[in-house]
C-alpha cells in the first residue's frame, strides 16, 4: 500500500492544493492521500489561524469528490505543537508494511534540516518533494546534499502549478473580492457566509479608489500580511491598515467624505503627495469605523513616516514603497533589507534616506515630518 501525508495551515484550502493532490496520487501511484491540517504550525509561531472547526470543514468541502483523498484531523485533535516527526510515528503505527510519503516544497526541502527531530522523520516515511517552478535539474545537487546529510534519498515530482497563496485569499476575502478564482465554489460560499477572513467596511473603501489605486492597495495587503508572519504582528491589523491606507486617495477636495476634516500644519506645508495619509485616517474612522489607533496612526503616516513609529506604522510605510508593482532604482536593495531578520529598523532608515535624496533631487521641498523621521532614526 502506498499513501502520503499533505500537511499544512490550509488557511483557506485553495485549488492549487487540490491540483496538488490529484499530481502526488497520479505520480506517485497512491492508494490514499491524508489531508492533514496543523493545530500550531510550528514553523508559524504566534499565527493565529481561523478555527480548527473551519479549517477542517473547509478542507472536506474542496475534497469532498476526491475519492482516494481523506482530510484528517489527528494534529489538530492532539493539540498544542503540530510536529511532523510525532505525526509520521503514528502513520508508521497505522501502516506498518505500507510505503509512506510526507508531501513537501521545494522551499520546504530546503528547512528541512531545521526541522524537529528530521532523522526521525526519515525512520518513518520518505519525503516526497514537489519540484513546482524550478529550474531544469535543480533536484542534482539538492538530491547529494540531501543524501550526503542523511543518508536516504527524497522522492520527486513534478508539478506546475499557479501562483496562489492562503495569504492572498485572506486578503481578497478582507477586501470582500470574489474567491471563486482561487477556490471551489463551496468554499468561497463557506468563507463568504462565515466571514472568515472580513475586514469590515474595507470592500466599502476600496470602492472609493480607481481600480489601478484598488490593485495597488491589495498588492500592499498581500505584501505586508505576508512579512507580518515573520514579524511576529498580527496579520490582520497589517491587512486592515493597508486595505484602507489609500482609501481618500482619489478623493476630490468637495468630497463629502472630507466635511470636517482639517489638515494638520505643525510640520508645515503639507506635500500634495502626502495629504491622502492624514485625509484617510480621517476617512477610516468616521465613516468607516476603523477604531484601531496603531491602525488608523499606519493609515495616517504611510506617506511621510514620523518620529517613533511603531512596528505597524514601519510595515506600512514600507509596504506600500515596495509592492511588487513599484520600479525604482533603489527598490531591489530595498526589497532584500524588507525581508532581512527581525527587524524592520534597517530598511526604514535606508527607504528614508532614498526618499529624501529623491526629492532632493526633483527640487522637491522637504516635508519636516518626513525629515523628523529619517533624524529619528539614523
Amino acid at each position: 500500500m502506498r499513501i502520503a501525508v499533505f500537511g499544512g495551515s490550509f488557511d483557506p484550502v485553495h485549488t492549487e492544493h487540490i491540483r496538488l493532490t490529484k499530481a502526488a496520487i497520479e505520480k506517485l501511484g497512491l492508494d490514499k492521500l491524508f489531508v492533514m491540517p496543523a493545530h500550531a504550525p510550528p514553523h508559524k509561531p504566534g499565527k493565529i489561524l481561523s478555527s480548527d472547526i473551519d479549517r477542517l470543514e473547509t478542507c472536506r468541502l474542496a475534497f469532498a469528490h476526491e475519492p482516494k483523498v481523506e482530510v484528517c484531523d489527528y494534529e489538530i485533535s492532539q493539540g498544542g505543537t503540530s510536529y511532523t516527526y510525532l505525526t509520521c510515528r503514528h502513520f508508521r503505527t497505522l501502516y506498518p508494511e505500507a510505503e509512506i510519503y510526507w508531501i513537501v516544497g521545494t522551499d520546504m526541502l530546503r528547512n528541512f534540516p531545521t526541522w524537529k527531530g528530521p532523522q526521525d522523520i526519515l525512520e518513518n516515511v520518505s519525503l516526497a518533494v514537489c519540484g513546482r517552478n524550478e529550474d531544469d535539474g535543480w533536484w542534482v545537487e539538492e538530491q547529494e546534499n540531501f543524501y550526503a546529510r542523511f543518508g536516504k534519498c527524497f522522492v520527486r515530482f513534478d508539478y506546475n502549478g499557479a501562483d496562489v497563496s492562503s495569504t492572498k485569499i485572506r486578503v481578497l476575502a478582507g477586501a470582500g473580492m470574489n474567491l471563486t478564482p482561487f477556490v471551489p465554489e463551496n468554499v468561497a460560499k463557506y468563507i463568504q457566509e462565515k466571514g472568515l477572513y472580513e475586514i469590515k467596511n474595507a470592500d466599502r473603501a476600496l470602492a472609493l479608489e480607481k481600480p489601478e489605486r484598488r490593485a495597488h492597495s491589495l498588492r500592499v495587503a498581500e505584501l505586508a500580511a505576508a512579512r507580518a508572519v515573520s514579524l511576529k504582528m498580527s496579520e490582520r491589523k497589517a491587512i486592515e491598515a493597508a486595505l484602507f491606507h489609500d482609501c481618500a486617495k482619489n478623493l476630490p477636495a468637495d468630497s463629502s467624505y472630507l466635511e470636517g476634516f482639517i489638515m494638520p500644519t505643525e510640520w508645515g506645508d503639507v506635500p500634495r503627495e502626502v495629504a491622502h495619509q492624514f485625509a484617510g485616517a480621517f476617512v477610516a474612522e468616521k465613516h468607516f469605523g476603523v477604531t484601531d489607533a496603531d491602525v488608523l496612526n499606519a493609515i495616517r503616516y504611510h506617506t511621510s513616516a514620523r518620529p517613533n513609529m511603531s512596528e505597524l506604522e514601519k510595515l506600512i510605510f514600507l509596504a506600500d514603497m515596495l509592492e511588487p508593482a513599484r520600479s525604482y532604482e533603489e527598490v531591489n536593495e530595498l526589497r532584500a533589507l524588507f525581508w532581512k531578520g527581525e527587524s524592520l529598523d534597517e530598511c526604514l532608515v535606508q527607504a528614508l534616506f532614498d526618499t529624501l535624496q529623491f526629492l532632493k533631487r526633483k527640487g522637491s521641498s522637504l516635508y519636516g515630518l518626513t525629515e523628523a523621521a529619517y533624524e529619528y532614526y539614523k
